[in-house]
């Protein structure tokens, strides 16, 4: 048995839905309340509830918790690396960071949480997923208005890149390595995917002035791209809903593409999907168009104007 944690979340729901369609594996959600059928209750923040939810599960596919402070993300995967010991979970797949963001401040809880797993006796393989084309898709959506009306895009990209994948392909990624390992317990034998790392960098190197392209090709008007500094996205981010510690990541995201450490070096991903990647340049157009704004509905000014 395949159970999948964190379902209620994109990238968990993707890789249940891959798996269920796969066929002959027999899988199921683990949420925080379960449902007696088609989820266990998989609650990490209640420990006690952990072990019973495991029971009898081969392969755990452990999504990470990170929508929490440090300390509260540790003690989370530290009782499902308990819980599955105790309830015999034969390979655990856990989807954590790529190398490029090991100086961020989104790396700390994932290189824990390896060692923490590696340290157990159950089987591990590590999907070290690269940033979500979310970011740079939320950004250009978030700017387009903007862009649209002034024929400039801001952020706080400095001059550099950062090499971002589509949660789709790491989705897919997680059901092949999910299904092969299932199907090599089952047959008898051990996971060919067991104390494997796999780096899964996007292909595709985004800056500041390649989304301005992109917002150009979708608007039907000259886009450019301006600079800003920390200090401004941190204003800018105050007043967006979002959780103190999410903006602390934001930002440390924003300061290693700026200094040129978030341009992946290697990339496992195409080994592993059984097609090319998909389009980040698709994906931030796309999001572009169904925010309302084509080229068509776009009135262009005169360089002048801008």
């Amino acid at each position: 048995m395949i159970l999948v944690t964190g379902v209620s979340g994109s990238l968990g729901g993707l890789i249940r839905d891959g798996l269920s369609a796969a066929g002959g594996l027999e899988t199921v959600a683990g949420t925080r309340s379960g449902d007696g059928r088609t989820a266990r209750r998989i609650d990490f923040d209640d420990p006690a509830s952990l072990t019973e939810g495991l029971r009898g599960v081969d392969v755990l596919v452990l999504v990470s918790a990170g929508y929490a402070e440090d300390d509260v993300v540790l003690a989370r995967h530290g009782a499902v690396a308990d819980a599955a010991e105790a309830a015999g979970v034969r390979h655990v797949v856990y989807t954590s960071l790529a190398r490029s963001g090991d100086l961020t401040t989104l790396a700390l809880p994932h290189r824990w949480t390896e060692s923490r797993l590696a340290a157990a006796p159950f089987d591990v393989t590590f999907l070290r997923n690269g940033l979500y084309a979310e970011v740079p898709v939320g950004l250009a959506a978030a700017g387009a208005a903007s862009a649209a009306q002034t024929g400039l895009f801001a952020a706080a990209f400095g001059d550099g890149r950062v090499s971002v994948v589509a949660r789709e392909d790491l989705a897919d990624v997680a059901v092949r390595v999910a299904a092969e390992t299932e199907r090599d317990l089952a047959a008898g034998g051990r996971g060919r995917h067991a104390g494997k790392t796999y780096e899964l960098e996007g292909v595709t190197a985004i800056g500041g002035a390649d989304i301005a392209d992109v917002l150009t090709e979708a608007l039907g008007r000259p886009v450019r791209y301006r600079p800003i500094s920390i200090a401004d996205a941190r204003g800018a981010l105050a007043g967006s809903g979002l959780e103190p510690y999410q903006i602390t990541h934001t930002l440390s995201v924003f300061s290693n593409v700026g200094a040129g450490r978030m341009h992946a070096g290697r990339t496992d991903l195409t080994a592993l999907l059984p097609a090319a990647p998909r389009s980040v340049r698709d994906l931030i157009v796309d999001a572009v168009k169904a925010g309302g704004f084509r080229s068509e509905s776009v009135t262009v000014r005169s360089p002048a104007a801008t």
